[in-house]
C-alpha cells in the first residue's frame, strides 16, 4: 500500500518535470522529493519517470497514474471547498497567467478597483516566459493567444486586440519614414528571439513581410517597447502599448495591421467558483474597456 499524500508529490514532478521545482512549489527539499517518488514507483511496482537532461518525463504508466491522481485531486479540492464554504465565498487565491504586455499596460492600472470590490480576494498575476497551463493546475486560469485543444478546461473567447508598427518621432527624423513594408529591409527592427518565442502568435515579422528579422532582440515586449521608444528602431507593437505612447508614431498603418484573440482559459474544476467567476467577470470588462479605447 502507498501513501496517499506521494500522490502529491508525484503531481508536482510530473507538473514542473524537475524534482528541483516540485521541491520548491511544495517547499521540500530535493531529496526527500526524490526518495518519495521512488518510494511511490516500488509500491506501484513501476517506473513512473524516465530521466531527459536534467528533467524527468512520465512513462506510459506515469501518463496513466497522472490523470487518476488529477481525479483525486480533484475531488479533494471540491470537498474541501464544500466543506469550508469556499465553494460559495468570494475569498481566497487566484493564480491568472498572462502575457507580460497585458498584464503590465492592461490589468496592472486597474489592480486598485478589483482590490476595491475584492478585498478578500489574493489574485497572483503570472507573466513568465511562456503561459502557465490550467489543464495541469500550474495555474487557475489563463489568459491565451491562441485557444487550447484538449485538458479539462472551460474556454472563451474574451475579444481581440490590434497589433502596429512603430517607431519613435527621433528615429524617423533621422533614418526616415518607411512608406512600404520592403522599405523595412533597410531599418533596424526591434522584436523577438525567435527560438525563445513560446508562442507562434507572437512571430510577428514574417506575417508583415516574409524574411523580416529582427536585429535588437528580447523575450519582453516591455524592453521592446523602451527600445523602439528610445529610437533603437521600428517594431511591432500592440496598440494598448504603442497608442498610450506620445513619442512613438504608427508606421505603415494602411499596409500592417496584425490581429490577435484572447482565449480565457480556466480549469474545468475551478470555473464555477466565486472567486474564480468574479477574476473572469473582470477580465470581460477590462477587455471590454480596451476595445472601447481603441474604437471609442
Amino acid at each position: 500500500m502507498f501513501d496517499w499524500d506521494d500522490l502529491r508529490i508525484f503531481l508536482a514532478v510530473a507538473r514542473t518535470r524537475t524534482l528541483s521545482e516540485a521541491a520548491r512549489q511544495l517547499d521540500l527539499d530535493a531529496t526527500t522529493v526524490g526518495r518519495r517518488l521512488a518510494r511511490l514507483g516500488e509500491a506501484l511496482g513501476t517506473e513512473l519517470f524516465e530521466q531527459v537532461g536534467s528533467g524527468r518525463r512520465p512513462t506510459e504508466a506515469g501518463h496513466a497514474l497522472f490523470r487518476h491522481a488529477e481525479a483525486v485531486e480533484s475531488a479533494a479540492l471540491s470537498a474541501v471547498a464544500h466543506v469550508t464554504g469556499e465553494s460559495h465565498s468570494l475569498a481566497g487565491q487566484v493564480r491568472l497567467s498572462v502575457a507580460e504586455g497585458f498584464g503590465t499596460w492592461v490589468l496592472a492600472p486597474a489592480m486598485r478597483d478589483f482590490h476595491h470590490h475584492h478585498p478578500r480576494i489574493r489574485l497572483d498575476i503570472i507573466t513568465a516566459s511562456g503561459f502557465l497551463n490550467p489543464s495541469k493546475r500550474e495555474a487557475d486560469m489563463a489568459v491565451m493567444l491562441a485557444r487550447p485543444q484538449r485538458g479539462r478546461l472551460v474556454v472563451q473567447l474574451l475579444g481581440d486586440y490590434r497589433l502596429h508598427l512603430y517607431a519613435s518621432r527621433g528615429y524617423l527624423a533621422q533614418q526616415g519614414t518607411p512608406h512600404h513594408p520592403v522599405d523595412l529591409r533597410r531599418h533596424a527592427l526591434v522584436g523577438y528571439i525567435p527560438e525563445l518565442i513560446y508562442a507562434p502568435e507572437l512571430d510577428y515579422l514574417g506575417e508583415v513581410l516574409a524574411g523580416l528579422e529582427a536585429v535588437l532582440r528580447s523575450t519582453s515586449i516591455n524592453v521592446q517597447h523602451q527600445m523602439i521608444a528610445h529610437g533603437a528602431g521600428v517594431g511591432v507593437l500592440p496598440d494598448f502599448i504603442g497608442d498610450r505612447d506620445p513619442g512613438l508614431e504608427r508606421i505603415l498603418p494602411d499596409h500592417v495591421e496584425l490581429t490577435r484573440d484572447l482565449w480565457l482559459v480556466t480549469h474545468g474544476d475551478l470555473a464555477n467558483l466565486p472567486r474564480v467567476r468574479a477574476v473572469a467577470q473582470w477580465l470581460r470588462h477590462r477587455v471590454q474597456a480596451l476595445h472601447d479605447q481603441i474604437t471609442g
